[in-house]
């Protein structure tokens, strides 16, 4: 027979009328009262049982983690926390959870803790919530493109290239790594390998979505990239997602709008369509601050930081004159930074782009024209500066309480400088030739941008850790499950 979800049941007025649910029970009381989930939503339902006439080896069955099927009357709840609740007529095992060996218990578990059990994660109240919140905002990304005629384009995950020049890349390979075929002079060869040439993970689908973007105006791709960077901190992963839109015509000023208008949007919707789910994490959020010191708890709870950047205009600002703020700050004047700025040129860390954001504007921060040497090979470049320094048409959007959230640029169109600049940085012209036919054919103006999508499910959950925000992370020892 069919049954109700949850979520339904518990907005429903309907009391009176015969149910069934099935789903999981979070915890047993008194003999009497299951709490049980079917995930639908992170609000449990009661099913209250007559365990006088209820098989007592039925009821020793009932156990946290344990499957139920559940039969009875929908009635006016007398306890506190729901206005509806089960009154049993039916109940049914479907799947036993032996608990000594269940490792959920009703009892608060450490996020480390749960990451090493990723697998039962999501039946947590906090995990149901986080990945309803992440799978709201992927929708958001889906129709905020589709709303304005982007080509979704599936970019391939296996590539020859390297897009950002920065070498950190997982190898893709069907050899003996045993015996590998070795050429005349000893190196591996490749040409005896599955695509017969030398091939990796991708780092972003950014450059065959410029392809794309020459032929349909504008696209976006949405999907796994990969980077083997050997780093354990709480904001990288091995394996992360991207969302990259390419706009032929688009010069640098409408790039910055269009990503300016994607993170109100997507962050409006998920606030929108999971207000249960982000009040939790908030309600979370703020129990977690109050072992903080004051002077480490944010002056903004979740929700307040999430209007913050749909309410505000984005302050744009050029990185020079960004620069100029940060020399003359209070904590780099009082060598507070842990990398001081002392001139031109310096590679902004995250403390400087917090600072920014959080201190001195109060708003999310657009910052422009980077110097040429910190930033990747296919920005546009500027004409130098009075003071003769080479800056390029790049933009990162900079968040409260995360730094950098999105990196784009306008592609430099101009074919000769764009092989001046590859000659310079050392990347071999026959490799890029494929690319590089979009500056040779009917070359265009056009921008790009890419959001890490777990930074923006960080933001939006108010998590800390990275690693907590997508179902199964990859980092360096650890590829579990």
């Amino acid at each position: 027979m069919e049954h109700t979800r949850i979520k339904q049941l518990l907005q429903s007025e309907e009391v009176g009328k015969e149910v069934i649910v099935k789903g999981w029970v979070r915890t047993f009381r008194n003999n009497q009262f299951i709490a049980i989930n079917d995930g639908s939503t992170i609000h449990n339902i009661q099913a209250v049982v007559d365990f006088e006439n209820t098989d007592e080896a039925l009821l020793k069955r009932v156990t946290t983690g344990a499957a139920l099927r559940v039969k009875g009357e929908l009635v006016a709840s007398l306890g506190k926390g729901q206005r509806v609740e089960i009154k049993v007529t039916e109940l049914a095992i479907l799947g036993d959870s032996d608990p000594e060996k269940f490792p959920l218990q009703p009892k608060k578990h450490s996020l480390e803790f749960l990451r090493e059990i990723a697998h039962l994660r999501f039946r947590t109240g906090t995990f149901n919530a986080i990945f309803k919140v992440r799978n709201a905002l992927a929708f958001a990304v889906n129709k905020f493109f589709n709303d304005r005629d982007f080509v979704y384009m599936h970019t391939p995950i296996i590539t020859g290239s390297d897009a950002e020049g920065a070498g950190e890349m997982f190898r893709v390979t069907t050899l003996d790594l045993n015996n590998p075929p070795r050429t005349e002079s000893g190196e591996i060869d490749f040409k005896e390998d599955f695509f017969g040439k030398s091939t990796n993970l991708t780092v972003s689908g950014q450059l065959e979505g410029e392809l794309a973007a020459m032929a349909f105006g504008n696209i976006y791709t949405f999907g796994p990239t990969f980077r083997a960077e050997n780093s354990n901190t709480t904001r990288h992963l091995a394996e992360f997602w991207m969302i990259e839109p390419e706009m032929a015509f688009y010069d640098l000023e409408d790039n910055m709008d269009l990503a300016e208008e994607l993170l109100k949007y997507v962050i409006n919707y998920a606030l929108t369509v999971c207000p249960d789910e982000i009040e939790f994490l908030r309600n979370r959020l703020l129990e977690e601050e109050k072992s903080k010191p004051q002077s480490e708890r944010s002056e903004l709870d979740l929700v307040d930081k999430l209007q913050f950047v749909i309410t505000n205009d984005f302050e744009r600002v050029t990185y020079t004159d960004a620069i100029e703020i940060l020399k003359r700050s209070k904590p780099n004047q009082k060598k507070q930074f842990k990398y001081l700025i002392e001139e031109w040129g310096a590679d902004l860390q995250s403390e400087h782009e917090r600072y920014l954001v959080e201190k001195h504007f109060k708003k999310p921060v657009i910052l422009t024209d980077y110097p040429r040497e910190i930033k990747s090979f296919y920005m546009k470049q500027n004409e130098p500066d009075a003071a003769g320094r080479q800056t390029v048409r790049a933009m990162d959007i900079l968040f409260p309480g995360i730094g950098e959230m999105v990196g784009g640029s306008q592609r430099e169109e101009n074919l000769e400088k764009l092989l001046t600049r590859m000659a310079e940085v050392g990347i071999p012209e026959e490799e890029m030739d494929w690319f590089l036919d979009t500056r040779r054919f009917g070359s265009a103006p056009h921008s790009g941008f890419g959001v890490g999508f777990e930074r923006l499910v960080l933001f939006v959950t108010g998590m800390t850790n990275i690693r907590d925000v997508i179902p199964f992370p990859r980092t360096p020892k650890s590829a579990a499950f």
